[in-house]
């Protein structure tokens, strides 16, 4: 079976709006993530950049970049699941219904024939109205404040693309209308209902579709003026770091004009000092390939070169995979939480849309335990951190419920702090112990597991809740829920980093890294409920199987983050 962006529909489907078609492309890009939400190789004199990247002006919001090989669209069928198909299909043919379909045109006779290894889909910025230096008669709809879109074709075979463009299709209603600008023909649809479609031929290389005449000449303009997307600062110089031969998709973010944009939405505004902090950032770009057990995507992001924030060159994450069970659920690490930590106050400090605020994290331990968090624990936070989901082992014929614990991971020193950091860590352990004794009436008792000297944390009714210790003389680990401490003293028997599991879904690269990630997606799921983060994540859950990540800090200016996502295969 064909892809429907392959072949023709009888069906007229309704004119989407940009959402949908946005919405649409990040369900290809989020299919596992976040936020989602593509690229490669582009032409001309931009190799290894996205296609078009030297025509799509430069204050596009987002730009999608898809293959037209057929062979990879066949091979994405194999993938996922009856719905998450149902939605990727529906989603391409709201594109080709828009562009093609509806005006007549159908992609394996009109377009294969003479277009390039891929098409490239751009959202741009509302133009804001100037004084207008002059109208174009031609032109029905005045300028607006709407988003609008632009597909770029690249020509493989310039006569027969030529022989399209000089002889469209008759329209159903209305007619296409020829002019001029800056030398290039532009042929547009007038008198049809819903939107006007326009169309040019840049020096026999690319065709250009938009959706409305004024932004057919702000991407000639871009391309003749060279103020492209490939001239956006930080593009050229990043996107060729995650470059790839032939992918399925690649794409681009523009980030502080599309959180400028988004925060428009009612109840959704974003405060002055967020959107001020959030114009550091330039860029987030990526590119999907297919492999055999599922979707690898390898992703950069890059502050603007006039900002003046940095970021440090610290990558020394990468062993606490070693550290927790091969039957660990999920895991996530990272370098110097410290750190972590001022950056995170640094972009969420009055974000309303943080998950919690600094503010509130700061009152709750002192409510919670009269500590202060700076002070009492981040000071000797310094090293590597992790977190992780590590299930309970079951008593024979026991019917319980599933259990686990939630585990914390700290290396209190570091190669220039030495042990001291350990002595300041073991002074705010102690503290809590006392706080947890006298405050909630927790027993505190000392005990050994595997010749290693650890504290349990027994609730008033009796219960085990909690079990903090010490790892490798300067790892501290706190694991609350079910008891597992026998699966990580003195070192797990058989390690996450040494699970199949593990080795087929977190990337080997970048290394070295400042942090990782693995979810056991169909455990995690089946026993844990998940906080919504992205649009359909339930049914793109329910396609994978696993999900792994690795992350480092390229450079002073940008990170380098590689995905893979294990998917289920659709039974035949």
């Amino acid at each position: 079976m064909k892809p429907p962006i392959l072949s023709a529909s009888k069906k007229k489907s309704k004119k989407s709006s940009l959402v949908l078609t946005l919405s649409g492309a990040g369900l290809l890009i989020g299919v596992g993530s976040a936020a989602y939400w593509f690229f490669s190789q582009g032409q001309l004199f931009y190799r290894d950049l996205l296609t078009g990247a030297n025509i799509i002006p430069s204050d596009a919001l987002f730009a999608v970049s898809l293959t037209t090989d057929t062979k990879q669209w066949q091979k994405l069928q194999e993938f996922g699941t009856k719905e998450t198909q149902a939605q990727l299909n529906q989603s391409l043919v709201q594109l080709r219904d828009r562009f093609l379909t509806n005006n007549g045109y159908n992609f394996e006779k009109d377009i294969q024939p003479w277009v390039g290894d891929e098409v490239t889909l751009a959202i741009l910025a509302p133009q804001i109205d100037k004084s207008a230096p002059k109208p174009v008669s031609t032109i029905e709809n005045p300028a607006s404040n709407s988003q609008s879109m632009v597909m770029v074709l690249p020509v493989k075979n310039a006569e027969k693309a030529k022989t399209i463009f000089a002889q469209p299709q008759t329209l159903k209603q209305g007619k296409w209308i020829e002019r001029t600008y800056q030398g290039i023909t532009i042929k547009q649809s007038q008198g049809q209902p819903g939107e006007n479609l326009s169309a040019a031929f840049l020096d026999g290389k690319f065709l250009v579709i938009t959706d409305n005449p004024q932004t057919t000449e702000r991407t000639i303009n871009a391309y003749k003026s060279r103020t492209s997307l490939a001239t956006v600062g930080g593009f050229a110089g990043n996107f060729p770091k995650i470059a790839s031969y032939q992918p399925l998709a690649q794409f681009y973010i523009n980030v502080p004009n599309a959180a400028k944009i988004g925060s428009t939405t009612p109840n959704r505004r974003l405060p002055a000092q967020v959107l001020a902090q959030l114009q550091n950032n330039q860029g987030l770009a990526g590119t999907v390939t297919l492999e055999s057990e599922g979707l690898r995507i390898r992703g950069v992001s890059w502050l603007n070169p006039h900002s003046q924030r940095v970021l440090a060159v610290e990558n020394k994450a990468g062993t606490m995979q070693n550290r927790v069970p091969a039957e660990t659920l999920m895991m996530l690490s990272g370098g110097n939480l410290k750190r972590l930590w001022s950056e995170y106050v640094l972009t969420s400090q009055g974000n309303p849309l943080s998950p919690i605020t600094p503010e509130q994290m700061r009152s709750g331990v002192k409510s919670l335990t009269s500590m202060d968090l700076e002070q009492d624990f981040l000071s000797w936070m310094k090293g590597e951190v992790a977190v992780a989901v590590i299930p309970g082992t079951p008593k024979p014929g026991s019917s319980q419920d599933f259990r686990a614990a939630f585990v914390l991971m700290i290396q209190a020193s570091d190669a220039n702090d030495g042990q001291s950091l350990r002595q300041l860590a073991e002074t705010s352990i102690k503290q809590l112990d006392e706080v947890m004794k006298t405050q909630y009436q927790f027993q505190i008792k000392s005990t050994t597991v595997a010749g290693k000297s650890v504290v349990n944390w027994i609730s008033p009714f009796g219960t085990l809740t909690a079990t903090h210790g010490w790892l490798d003389g300067d790892v501290a680990f706190l694991a609350i829920g079910s008891p597992i401490t026998d699966k990580i003293l003195p070192k797990p028997s058989t390690s996450l980093a040494n699970s199949l599991a593990f080795q087929q879904t977190v990337p080997t690269e970048p290394n070295p890294t400042n942090g990782q990630f693995y979810m056991d997606v169909e455990k995690i799921t089946k026993n844990f409920p998940l906080p919504r983060l992205i649009p359909q994540q339930q049914t793109l859950l329910a396609a994978t199987r696993s999900i792994g990540m690795t992350s480092a800090i390229s450079d002073n200016r940008s990170t380098r983050y590689d995905i893979f996502l294990t998917l289920k295969k659709v039974d035949k």
